[in-house]
């Protein structure tokens, strides 16, 4: 992707400690790689999120996952059901759009504050608040603020304008 649009930012979080389990699998692994037609959706989300907002950024925290670290994800939530598993993780015996490079882990980023907008979960947050279906229900709930989920509408509204589809 940072061949196609170097103003997209790419921290891949599974090169990092910094997910759901605390270990970096994909070592030295620091670009972000997609099939050629994704990429030109994330490079189209980009655009349409600097013209609403100059100071913003796609921030791409995953995109081509391989099969062996899809074992890896898989097999970290063992403590988890098979069936509820899938929910949040691909089993890796069926695949995922990720290990062709056809799904994005991403978020926004302000340049002026330097910080990710707040989304109101941390990155592989795996519950019913990352649930864009269950916004409404949490907003009610105290458990989203309005500003959370403004946020979240800012990169999802780009991102179906540019080709995507939301998952729920």
């Amino acid at each position: 992707i940072q061949m196609i649009d170097s103003t997209i930012m790419v921290e891949l979080k599974y090169s990092t400690t910094d997910n759901f389990f605390g270990e970096d699998v994909y070592g030295n692994l620091t670009k972000a790689y997609f099939q050629p037609d994704v990429a030109q959706k994330i490079q189209k989300a980009q655009q349409l999120l600097k013209e609403t907002n100059p100071a913003y950024s796609l921030l791409i925290y995953d995109g081509v996952r391989p099969h062996s670290i899809q074992k890896i994800l898989w097999n970290k939530l063992d403590s988890i059901p098979p069936k509820t598993r899938e929910a949040y993780v691909a089993n890796p015996a069926k695949g995922s759009i990720h290990n062709y490079g056809c799904a994005a882990d991403l978020t926004v980023f302000n340049m002026d504050a330097d910080s990710v907008l707040d989304m109101g979960t941390k990155y592989d947050y795996f519950g019913y608040l990352a649930y864009p279906s269950k916004e409404k229900e949490n907003l009610r709930n105290g458990l989203l603020t309005q500003t959370q989920i403004d946020n979240r509408l800012v990169l999802r509204n780009v991102m179906v304008k540019a080709g995507f589809s939301p998952i729920t």
